[in-house]
């Protein structure tokens, strides 16, 4: 698609869903749902950083993905301790840096390792930032800032009156710009605790197609209706329009 003079988003988020539906309308083991879905993950990023889209958040393990069954749970944890580190390769190749939201508590010593090969291959790179939202939750996010920026008031490095917008937003995971577009696949049209203070005034989109399916197409598709949209950031909209 020829993408000239269209408004185009800064940063798009993902909510990574559908995988283990995919296996299952297909009589496939569920394994098999993440392991194409990761394999659709990297096309996507391609073809998102080739369009010179900046930021791309994605929702690829939420804190509540723990209470499930504890062998596909581990699965996971095995395809992101195995592919990260070739991923981060091919990312460094494209100078995309990575980044990572979420808690790193419980998850294994082999998924940070390769967490941390890819922050520290890709720190120097500037084409693009790929945040993966792993172990993550947004209200544990903003509880977090809560915490940090308590301790600093109580030591004295802060005052409670300058406690404002763009403070909060230094002690996220990340500092990130807004998010512009948030993409879902599957059909589920909820924001499921993520990226609660990023999403603010973003544009959602949503679609029934579920991830291992969703081609560039698809992605074309959430761009062009996200160039329709008329973003008013809190103007005459909400409850008082």
């Amino acid at each position: 698609m020829d993408y000239k003079d269209k408004l185009m988003p800064e940063h798009i988020a993902i909510i990574v869903d559908g995988n283990r539906r995919w296996a299952k309308k297909r009589g496939l083991d569920t394994k098999l749902g993440h392991k194409k879905g990761f394999e659709r993950l990297e096309e996507i990023i391609k073809y998102a950083t080739s369009l010179d889209i900046k930021y791309i958040s994605l929702f690829v393990f939420s804190t509540e993905n723990f209470n499930r069954d504890k062998a596909e749970v581990d699965y996971l944890m095995k395809i992101f301790s195995n592919n990260f580190r070739k991923l981060a390769i091919r990312m460094n190749e494209e100078n995309i840096k990575v980044i990572f939201s979420g808690s790193k508590n419980l998850l294994s010593d082999k998924v940070k390792h390769s967490m941390r090969f890819m922050e520290n291959l890709t720190v120097d790179n500037t084409q693009a930032v790929v945040n993966f939202c792993l172990n993550y939750g947004g209200r544990e996010e903003i509880v977090s800032v809560c915490k940090l920026i308590s301790k600093e008031v109580r030591n004295g490095m802060i005052n409670i009156d300058s406690i404002d917008e763009d403070l909060i937003e230094c002690y996220l995971y990340n500092e990130l710009p807004p998010i512009d577009l948030m993409i879902r696949t599957s059909g589920e049209q909820r924001i499921s605790n993520f990226m609660l203070w990023q999403l603010a005034y973003s544009e959602l989109y949503f679609t029934e197609t579920l991830f291992p399916d969703f081609k560039k197409e698809d992605f074309d598709a959430a761009i062009v209706e996200y160039g329709r949209r008329d973003r008013r950031f809190g103007v005459n909209g909400g409850v008082n329009k």
